[in-house]
């Protein structure tokens, strides 16, 4: 009976679409995939374009990093959650920063009333860093830093940090986020208007680039843009917008774009749509290849590669029955893992109600270790390669991408679809249609709108340490008189002359950071250059 005869058939409901609107045959064949090129379209994996995986072996010759996103507090008690995790098996970590630390404050700011500590570790000082990372060699780990308007600092904490360890810079490895643009759309950690927070982004790919070359100086993030309500074709088309939003300012700085995207990383939101999920990684591969190969004139493949950590989604996890979340996270580690993403994040169950317990952690970790080790996905290649479904899947979300990066491109540019209320009103809608769908019931979440109980379960949540804001004031008055004051002075005047002589902050503020300076005092003396944005209409989610 061919697909024609199957029309009458009963079906649950008249319409199936992925999350992204796109919709879905009842059946696949190779009628969908007639007159593609195997070659030029899906290729082999470690060869353009990439849409099969970035490496011809992929997991059969290496993992990706299992990373666990961890930080609360103060620098002693996320640095004992490290070694933990690191005992019970971490290859990669993973650094979540307070707000105060994110926006520029330092902790005894009174802004930071409340917030010091609380969706991440407080750090102030190079003093922060030394302890977070005491008895942790960063010569042997690679750390991920989530951090973007003060990435800058942290980097440079980091790196003086490694090097009062005996290791030097060019032997450290990971990636700051350093990801500015997809502030001012999804998340609003901002503290300077996009254009100067976009210079000092690529300040940094410079500086990277010469001093710290093993060192992804940015991770373009389709995650945070798809926590705010996206679809995931609205997440791939906006971040790829940005990336390349970078690259060309980068390229106008005069900087060898080739060289600087061969350092460039991407971060994925992985949601629950499995299919969906799957095809997006392999329409991202194959769209950044041709970006760079064709807009960029990339003539080698390192360039090309979309390199990619992922994370298992916080807005689908649920207050309600919330160990039902263990399922989720599972079905979208899987997923991440059958698209072939380099290192992965699995959310604790209990992240709807608090900060991760111990015990949720470890169960997060497990799930990547059991996905690894036991499904037997990771003994192939691009498992589902070659399926009907994906194939066609991943053929749709890569040309509605494009006509999104061609919209876009005719607008102006990224940073002029930001200040025109184009990028923000898109995600809005898409989020808007979305909660009409689960109210209308058309999407279930179970647990929520089907398959509700009367007795909510109840779980033993993380606190945080109600004294921290207390512990944190005594440091920084303890810091603050036994540093040299006058060179932190002159240093910080070296940064804010440097700034207003639109010179690469970097070198200034690695000084700064060696001699103690708080991150509070080097965002001021920028913010007496560069002001502080204000835009009303854009959250500071963490």
């Amino acid at each position: 009976m061919g697909r024609e005869n199957r029309k009458n058939l009963k079906e649950r409901k008249k319409v199936f679409t992925t999350q992204s609107g796109i919709p879905l045959e009842r059946l696949y064949t190779p009628e969908d995939l007639k007159g593609i090129e195997y070659d030029l379209k899906i290729g082999y994996p470690g060869e353009y374009p990439f849409t099969r995986g970035v490496q011809p072996t992929m997991y059969r010759g290496r993992l990706w990093t299992m990373r666990q996103y961890a930080g609360f507090g103060t620098a002693e008690e996320t640095n004992k959650r490290f070694k933990y995790l690191l005992e019970q098996g971490q290859t990669g970590l993973s650094v979540a920063f307070d707000l105060p630390t994110q926006m520029g404050y330092d902790s005894d700011h009174p802004i930071s009333k409340g917030e010091v500590g609380r969706v991440g570790v407080a750090i102030d000082s190079l003093e922060d860093m030394e302890t977070l990372f005491d008895g942790i060699p960063l010569g042997e780990v690679s750390t991920s830093m989530t951090i973007n308007a003060t990435a800058s600092m942290l980097l440079a904490m980091y790196m003086v940090t490694s090097e009062k360890q005996g290791i030097s810079s060019d032997r450290i490895q990971g990636t700051v986020q350093n990801d500015l643009l997809k502030e001012f759309i999804a998340r609003g950690t901002y503290i300077f208007p996009p254009g100067p927070s976009v210079k000092i982004t690529i300040d940094v790919l410079e500086f990277c680039r010469d001093a710290i070359p093993r060192w992804n100086p940015i991770s373009v993030s389709g995650y945070h843009i798809r926590e705010a309500g996206s679809t995931a074709v609205q997440e791939l088309a906006f971040m790829l917008a940005n990336a390349i939003e970078y690259l060309e300012n980068a390229k106008s700085r005069g900087l060898d774009v080739e060289k600087i995207a061969e350092r460039v990383s991407f971060f994925f939101a992985v949601h629950n749509n499995f299919l969906e999920e799957i095809a997006k990684y392999r329409a991202a591969r194959r769209l950044w290849a041709k970006i760079m190969r064709e807009r960029f004139n990339a003539k080698g493949d390192r360039a090309c590669l979309f390199r990619v950590h992922s994370q298992t989604s916080g807005v689908t996890l649920m207050a309600q029955q919330p160990r039902n979340n263990i399922m989720r996270v599972t079905l979208q580690a899987l997923a991440a893992v059958l698209a072939g993403t380099q290192s992965l994040h699995t959310n604790s169950y209990d992240e709807a109600l608090a900060l991760p317990s111990e015990e949720a952690a470890t169960i997060a970790l497990r799930t990547q270790q059991l996905v690894a080790y036991e499904s037997g996905a990771a003994d192939t290649v691009d498992p589902l390669g070659g399926s009907y479904v994906i194939e066609s899947l991943t053929n749709k979300i890569e040309d509605e991408v494009v006509n999104y990066l061609r919209k876009i491109d005719k607008s102006g540019g990224m940073i002029k679809c930001i200040q025109d209320g184009y990028i923000n009103h898109e995600i809005e809608e898409a989020s808007y249609r979305y909660q009409l769908e689960i109210e209308k019931k058309e999407r279930i979440i179970v647990g929520v709108n089907e398959f509700t109980t009367g007795n909510e379960e109840s779980i033993e949540t993380h606190r945080i340490n109600p004294k921290i804001e207390e512990i944190k004031r005594a440091k920084l008055i303890e810091l603050r008189n036994k540093r040299d004051n006058d060179r932190v002075k002159a240093d910080l005047k070296k940064l804010e002359e440097t700034a207003r002589d639109n010179g690469n902050l970097m070198p200034y503020i690695v000084e700064a950071v060696r001699d103690y300076a708080t991150i509070g005092e080097m965002t001021l003396a920028l913010e007496r250059v560069y002001n502080r944005h204000r835009q009303g209409s854009v959250s500071a989610k963490s």
